[in-house]
């Protein structure tokens, strides 16, 4: 049984059973098998680990980018269904200019010429946006909205071949109210809450403060189109002043302005620190209006800076002559305050504080303005007066008063009329030193005038310094006040208008001239000559008639009265014969109308006077002038030169230069060829002066170019062709360009045989006129609206 047993159970021999070596390697092979699975489990947990944590970073960047700046994950549209767009918040989608402009048609709004904000015009830019006027005859675009583009940076829109923008900022834009507009011409403001149209955009350019761009928005207003604007003759030009912040990427409306003499405001050095000034110019005629802003800090985040006004209410400087002496520059003596100033400025060891500084700078701007006028030669005793007295000088204004009884008549003409101006002047002068001959005179004057001589002769007694010989002396000039002429020249309800030339004749045939009295008494008296006027306009009380007179035709009976009326004689006798001497000073010389002549259509005036002096026959000289005190009002608009234009208006300067070259081509003064480039005649006419003003009464000035001999000679050595004409091409002449920049007047003609001589105001008219003297006479030319052109 035991046998069987282990028959039963096998018995593991030797060699069945494996040797020790043999072992191991059984053991050892699954567990390298075990280890590379564990490596690649591993590697793959890691790749997966990283892979999620790219991804995790990645959505976290794109969230970060969607709460800070949506757009810069606009991409993401491209690749996501329409339900899972990213909204872009308050973006709006980049669009190209095209679509811009294209957008602003479909709502009826008009697109401006872009203005670009930076060196690179494509990466930002200015466009102004217009609307259309209703009811409108000129000028009719309307600026209602100011927008500022920047060029999208996101690689969607930035591999286009297009430049796409996003609309950063902008600024709706209301024009300036009429009230404020016209209240630099009314003493009372008119509450007239009408916005005036703005119709233009331009950048200002040199030397602006800094950073940002700023922008002149400006309109104009022709002046007489309303009961509320006085008629002078000029456009006012109003607007506002716009500051692009590029910090806080915002449009601030900083200043609204005016000018009533169609000045721009521009920036310069007033102060004398490293910032500029803006000026606004409100001069109205010859009382000086200057307005200077100051760039000034504020502490507020999206307005850092504001534009503050100099002005003279509060003294800046704790001292009695200072006060005094900004007392007086408040009533328009600006040259005496300015020579004040300059003494307490060497008092205090020429050095004020800031503000004070700022307020002389101010007081100096407006005295160099008032000396430039004073030192003038005024075709008219009234007009050298006004501007002798605006500025301070007192003996040298009553030199003229005393210089002829016909001056003390228009004088006085003069103080009856001055609205306060002249009046506010002398009692500011009065009360800094009340014993001053001189002012005491003019106040008594201007008493006198429009109060009555007894109350001027109560005032002058009363003073408590007054000597016997000045008290004397005055009641002397109040005198002159009580001549005939006086009484006749205010008292005449039509005085004489009239513009000729004017030439020395030695004999006179009394039957050839009308007179209402005798031809007997056609005598000269105290060694005066007989003049001959041939007149080339006349005013007979409702119109301005130019030579030739074909549509005149005075009765056969009482010819002579009839001309004595209709030419304004009979009240008004006298005229003033103008004569430039070879230094370029006028000589004024007042003669007497004796009689009337007419001729055909020429009509001629007798006149007797004192001898002029001789013309010598140089061409080069002017004619004579004859003109009587109230036929004509000279206009003077500040010039500017060519330069400074250009940077008003760049693309009108560029195609003017190119109508003046080709100008001094047509008339000889270069040689013909091609034009030079902009540049090339910029270099050369850059310093050239140039006046601009609304002379076609379309509310939109003209260019006037005065070139002088020595100026056209500069441009090249003239040729032998040249050289052999007439000597009086080297007088100076002047070519005007209308807003469009066409030639609609020119002096430069091969024949040389007319020169532009002044503009004039005349009496009743709205345009401006031009004195132009011809061949053998002066003429006056207005615009015609129906022929387009001076006749």
């Amino acid at each position: 049984m035991a046998n069987r047993s282990r028959k039963l159970t096998p018995k593991t021999s030797k060699r069945n059973q494996p040797h020790a070596g043999a072992m191991k390697r059984v053991a050892k092979k699954p567990q390298k098998k075990l280890k590379r699975g564990s490596w690649l489990s591993s590697m793959l947990a890691i790749a997966i680990l990283l892979t999620s944590a790219s991804l995790i970073m990645a959505f976290a960047w794109i969230s970060v980018l969607f709460i800070f700046n949506p757009d810069q994950v606009s991409w993401l549209n491209k690749i996501l269904p329409a339900w899972a767009q990213i909204p872009l918040g308050k973006h709006e989608r980049p669009q190209t200019l095209k679509q811009i402009q294209l957008d602003l048609s479909k709502k009826n709004q008009i697109f401006g010429e872009t203005l670009p904000l930076n060196q690179d015009a494509e990466n930002s830019f200015l466009l102004p946006v217009f609307q259309q006027r209703a009811n409108c005859q000129s000028d009719c675009k309307e600026l209602v909205e100011l927008r500022v583009y920047e060029r999208s940076e996101e690689l969607e829109f930035k591999s286009q071949s297009e430049n796409y923008y996003y609309l950063a900022t902008q600024l709706p834009i209301t024009g300036p109210e009429a009230s404020f507009v016209t209240s630099p011409l009314l003493e009372e403001p008119q509450d007239i809450n009408i916005p005036l149209p703005l119709t233009e955009v331009q950048r200002f350019e040199g030397g602006t403060p800094s950073p940002g761009v700023w922008f002149n928005l400006r309109g104009q207003r022709q002046q007489g189109t309303s009961a509320f604007v006085a008629d002078v003759g000029a456009a006012i030009a109003y607007g506002h002043v716009v500051y692009y912040n590029p910090e806080r990427t915002n449009l601030l409306q900083m200043l609204s302005w005016t000018s009533p003499n169609g000045q721009l405001p521009k920036w310069q050095q007033v102060t004398g620190n490293s910032t500029k000034e803006l000026v606004v110019d409100q001069t109205v005629d010859l009382e000086p209006h200057l307005e200077v802003y100051q760039v000034k800090p504020l502490k507020l985040f999206l307005k850092p800076i504001q534009l503050e006004a100099i002005t003279l209410k509060s003294p800046a400087l704790k001292d009695s002559a200072y006060q005094n002496a900004l007392s007086i520059a408040r009533s328009g003596l600006w040259t005496p305050a300015f020579e004040w100033l300059k003494f307490i400025k060497k008092q205090h060891k020429g050095v004020l504080p800031e503000a004070a500084q700022a307020q002389m700078d101010l007081i100096r701007l407006h005295s160099q303005l008032t000396k430039t006028q004073a030192e003038k030669n005024w075709a008219s005793p009234s007009q050298q007066v006004l501007a002798d007295l605006i500025d301070g000088r007192w003996e040298k204004a009553l030199q003229v008063f005393e210089a002829s009884p016909h001056n003390a008549q228009e004088i006085a003409t003069l103080l009856k009329a001055d609205e306060n101006r002249l009046w506010n002047r002398t009692a500011a002068a009065l009360r800094v030193n009340p014993n001053r001959t001189e002012v005491q005179a003019w106040f008594a004057l201007i008493l006198a005038v429009q109060r009555g001589e007894e109350h001027a002769n109560s005032w002058l007694k009363a003073q408590p310094k007054i000597t016997k010989d000045n008290l004397a002396y005055i009641q002397g000039l109040l005198a002159r006040l009580n001549g005939e002429g006086t009484k006749s020249q205010i008292s005449s309800p039509h005085p004489s208008q009239i513009v000729g030339t004017v030439q020395p004749i030695t004999q006179v045939t009394s039957t050839e001239w009308l007179q209402p009295n005798s031809p007997a008494d056609l005598k000269l008296v105290d060694n005066q000559v007989w003049y001959q006027v041939e007149v080339s306009a006349f005013n007979d009380g409702k119109r301005w008639l130019n030579s030739p007179f074909e549509n005149l035709n005075p009765p056969k009976t009482d010819t002579a009265k009839f001309f004595w009326k209709t030419l304004g004689i009979s009240s008004d006798p006298e005229i003033q014969i103008v004569v430039w001497l070879p230094n370029g000073e006028q000589k004024i010389t007042i003669a007497a109308i004796k009689a009337v002549q007419l001729q055909g259509k020429v009509l001629r005036l007798l006149a007797a006077g004192p001898k002029i002096p001789e013309n010598q026959n140089d061409v080069l000289q002017p004619k004579p002038l004859a003109l009587t005190n109230a036929a004509l009002e000279w206009v003077q608009p500040s010039p500017i030169t060519l330069q400074e234009l250009h940077q008003q208006n760049p693309q009108g300067v560029n195609v003017m230069l190119s109508s003046v070259w080709q100008s001094l081509q047509q008339s000889g003064e270069v040689p013909a060829g091609a034009i030079p480039s902009f540049e090339q005649m910029q270099e050369k006419l850059g310093d050239w002066p140039v006046q601009v003003i609304d002379l076609t009464n379309n509310a939109r000035p003209e260019i006037i170019l005065t070139i002088s001999a020595a100026a056209i000679a500069s441009l090249n050595q003239p040729t032998p062709k040249i050289q052999g004409e007439n000597t009086e091409q080297h007088r100076d002449r002047t070519i005007i360009l209308s807003d469009s920049n066409k030639v609609i007047y020119t002096d430069f003609t091969r024949n040389y045989l007319q020169k532009l001589s002044a503009i004039a105001k005349l009496s009743g008219v709205q345009s401006l006129a031009l004195l132009v003297e011809n061949a053998h006479n002066y003429s006056l030319r207005r615009w015609s609206e129906k022929n387009q052109r001076f006749e």
